[in-house]
């Protein structure tokens, strides 16, 4: 692909950053990266659980066709290609993953003459996912590209998070209250693993009935309620699809 037909598509990639739900931001992001660097496949997996070594990543959005065993896969620190990434810290080039030391990592390991990139999705210094590549054959040249556009990637992410946060009040105070808890951190509104900020907004409701004055048998309803209203959604989703 020459240097004008990528720096146009990158172009592209900008414009939409901040535009619409972060879910179809994901989708539109995997099928430029895939455009930008002539991959044939693209994923995007994100850290949904944990920290430290026990964060693990699942797939959020992609390109192409992939394994079923991909699109429902979990994925820790140190397994697999995307494992490694998150481990390393570093974007990694493969020119041929059958005949690479990768090769007993890779999903397709049979796939020989299969090149391969992947890197990891940054918000500030805090590695929250990899996006990773695959085709017939790529460009050393690609693999600075595609650190870009996963850099782009984590940018699209936190400005999501942050619209989110600040929609709600009520979460943009549980998450500074944490922030205050914590000994020598500074409170500020950044990216956050939505596990974690599911369980902050969860002690910041506790906390705040409890101050409210509700004794234990009505918090407990009020949980009730709130899966009681999971359970609708959950219903109606289904009759959706």
């Amino acid at each position: 692909m020459e240097t004008a037909d990528k720096l146009v598509r990158l172009q592209d990639l900008r414009q939409f950053l901040a535009g619409g739900s972060l879910e179809d931001n994901l989708q539109r992001q995997a099928e430029q990266a895939a455009l930008l660097v002539g991959a044939d496949h693209c994923s995007i997996m994100l850290i949904n659980s944990g920290s430290g070594e026990e964060m693990r990543m699942s797939m959020y959005a992609r390109h192409g066709d992939l394994p079923d065993a991909a699109l429902h896969a979990s994925i820790g620190t140190g397994e697999g290609i995307c494992g490694h990434v998150l481990a390393s810290g570093e974007a990694l080039f493969v020119e041929d993953i059958g005949r690479s030391p990768f090769a007993l990592l890779a999903r397709r390991p049979d796939a020989a003459g299969r090149a391969l990139m992947a890197a990891p999705v940054r918000i500030g210094d805090k590695i929250i996912g990899v996006v990773n590549v695959s085709g017939a054959r790529f460009d050393p040249l690609d693999l600075p590209l595609l650190d870009i556009v996963a850099s782009l990637i984590g940018k699209s992410i936190q400005v999501s998070q942050l619209q989110r946060v600040l929609d709600s009040r009520f979460a943009q105070l549980a998450l500074l209250q944490e922030a205050q808890h914590k000994v020598g951190e500074q409170v500020r509104t950044a990216y956050q693993n939505p596990e974690d900020v599911a369980r902050i907004l969860a002690r910041a409701f506790f906390r705040e009935m409890t101050k409210a004055g509700f004794a234990s048998g009505q918090i407990v309803s009020a949980a009730t309620e709130l899966i009681d209203q999971l359970n609708r959604q959950l219903q109606a989703d289904g009759k959706a699809a």
